[in-house]
């Protein structure tokens, strides 16, 4: 991370984003032209270098998408239900080879067969639905329906009133000292619901106390984990609960910005949230002297342009600035020193979407939810596997097992294992069901990860060694570079996992557990440290299968 490089971001600040306008120039071609970065590096004082290295990270901006026209997904949960391989044979009867790019997860892992056209997203049986020479992107709709349930109280799937009702609470905390605010908030004990879950009321606390006239509060929408929909629901289905988390947010903290960075595989929900924006800022909910109350805050989306790395908090920090998103050593953490050097909240978009309720019902009703050191209520994704697929709210403390056979119906065909929280979520056997409950604890002594709740099933007839490559394929393709054992290791794994599973070639397992050891303990951030948890629950748990491929 390059100081130097954010203050420069930072002289035209978030208006003219220096990301934003890199966006822009690969809209039209699918890459920026050589002479327009270099234009670019120019206007923003940066050199060419810093241009030319960013755009060349991202998906949907580096040389290789140039003319690109269909995207597939290719993220775990289509893989394991085997449907992509038929999208692509459709594909390629309208598209040339190297028209069809790819896209690490769509948020249709609850019917898959996903891919991205013309701007929008299909999933489901639109493949087969769609005449591609007849469509344009005014006509052609690719709306997706899923279960959206809860298990008991209706908290972040609550059906959104009307905006003067909905905002209410915030326009009373707006009399309250932001302090007592914030007390609510800490009493609740809300932890963050991206992954590590650390509390919310800690950090704010963090940044409302660093010194500065200058603060931001960033919506983490970059939802990589394969597998994960549940913010795409928030984003799209309850927009203004995450508006709400973020104003909220500003208030206490003193941050007077708010930025969105939602990824580019759900431009639905760009626009989505974009209209609920305009409509509170028409009822004068965000801008200048918000309710005379002399509390400033504006919201500013930045599209993301393909990166999972970004998903990480300070990763996603340098790529709003416009350098390469390359995770930075901690400390100084991004509540003291964050975007353009400024003190700054990153929360992702379930962790906001709860204030609303807290400030309505107080911090102590929300912690009276779930368990002691779980509190509240957590959206799972479900995917296609089971029967009733799509978003449910659980009280923290639910039995997976009510999860799976109650919420979920059960599987539609036989399953071995499911990945719950992401690529660097557990991998947990169907015979550990019973086991676990819904919170950070009961899967922390499980040796497994809750993180995001997403659950991905893979089936009987799926090779655990083939997942195991996947795994690995995708960290190594996702790493941001910045430190060897991730760059390297998650690549080294892909390789020993690929050559056992196509040619005779006996794993070392010593070395291999080396691998895993380094990768966890010597990486700079949870990207590659977490890739070996999913793979050491499969050495634990399918050792029978697995032992053909180890010396």
């Amino acid at each position: 991370m390059s100081k130097n490089l954010s203050e420069l971001s930072a002289r035209k600040g978030l208006e003219d984003n220096l990301f934003d306008r890199l966006g822009q120039l690969a809209r039209q071609t699918g890459t920026p032209d050589n002479e327009e970065l270099e234009r670019l590096a120019d206007e923003f004082l940066i050199g060419t270098a810093n241009t030319f290295g960013t755009a060349s990270f991202y998906d949907f901006m580096k040389p290789e998408n140039k003319c690109k026209k269909v995207y597939v997904c290719n993220g775990t949960a289509c893989v394991c239900a085997g449907t992509q391989d038929a999208v692509i044979d459709t594909l390629q009867q309208n598209f040339k080879a190297e028209e069809i790019g790819h896209m690490t997860c769509l948020g249709r892992c609850h019917e898959n067969s996903a891919f991205h056209y013309q701007g929008k997203n299909f999933s489901g049986d639109a493949i087969n639905a769609l005449d591609f020479n007849q469509i344009n992107s005014d006509n052609i709709q690719g709306k997706d329906t899923y279960n959206v349930k809860a298990n008991g109280n209706e908290i972040l799937t609550k059906t959104f009133t009307s905006i003067e009702e909905y905002y209410t609470p915030f326009k009373e905390a707006l009399k309250t000292d932001s302090a007592e605010v914030l007390e609510e908030i800490k009493t609740s004990n809300v932890r963050g619901r991206g992954g590590a879950g650390f509390p919310m009321g800690l950090k704010l606390e963090f940044c409302r106390n660093a010194p500065s006239d200058v603060k931001f509060i960033i919506c983490n929408a970059d939802e990589g984990d394969p597998g994960a929909y549940s913010d795409r629901y928030l984003l799209e289905e309850r927009p203004h609960s995450v508006l709400f988390g973020m104003l909220v947010s500003g208030y206490v903290t003193g941050a007077s910005y708010g930025v969105l960075y939602i990824r580019a595989e759900y431009p639905e929900s760009v626009a989505i949230v974009q209209e609920a924006i305009d409509a509170i800022k028409k009822a004068g909910l965000c801008g200048k002297n918000i309710q005379g109350s002399g509390f400033d805050f504006e919201f500013k989306i930045i599209q993301a342009q393909g990166s999972y790395i970004c998903g990480e908090e300070t990763a996603l920090i340098n790529s709003i600035e416009g350098q390469r998103p390359e995770v930075r050593v901690r400390p100084p953490f991004p509540a003291q020193q964050g975007l353009f050097n400024k003190p700054t909240i990153v929360n992702n978009v379930e962790t906001l979407a709860t204030l609303h309720y807290i400030l309505e019902n107080g911090g102590a009703n929300w912690k009276g939810l779930g368990t002691d050191k779980s509190t509240g209520t957590k959206l799972i994704s479900l995917d296609s596997f089971f029967n009733n697929p799509g978003i449910y709210e659980v009280e923290m403390g639910t039995p997976l097992s009510q999860v799976v056979y109650e919420l979920g119906g059960g599987f539609k065909s036989p399953v071995k294992a499911m990945q719950i929280g992401g690529p660097l979520g557990g991998l947990v056997p169907v015979s550990k069901i019973n086991d676990l409950e819904i919170d950070f604890e009961s899967f922390s002594r499980n040796g497994f990860l809750l993180g995001h709740a997403s659950i991905i099933c893979v089936p009987e007839d799926f090779p655990i060694i083939k997942f195991i490559e996947h795994l690995f394929d995708f960290a190594s393709y996702e790493s941001c570079g910045k430190c060897f054992p991730c760059r390297l290791g998650t690549k080294r794994g892909q390789e020993l996992a690929q050559k056992a599973f196509t040619s005779d070639y006996k794993i070392d397992r010593v070395l291999f557990n080396d691998l895993l050891e380094t990768l966890e303990k010597t990486s700079l951030c949870a990207h590659g440290g977490g890739i070996p948890l999913p793979v050491k629950n499969a050495l634990t748990y399918f050792e029978d299968e697995l032992k053909h491929y180890f010396n």
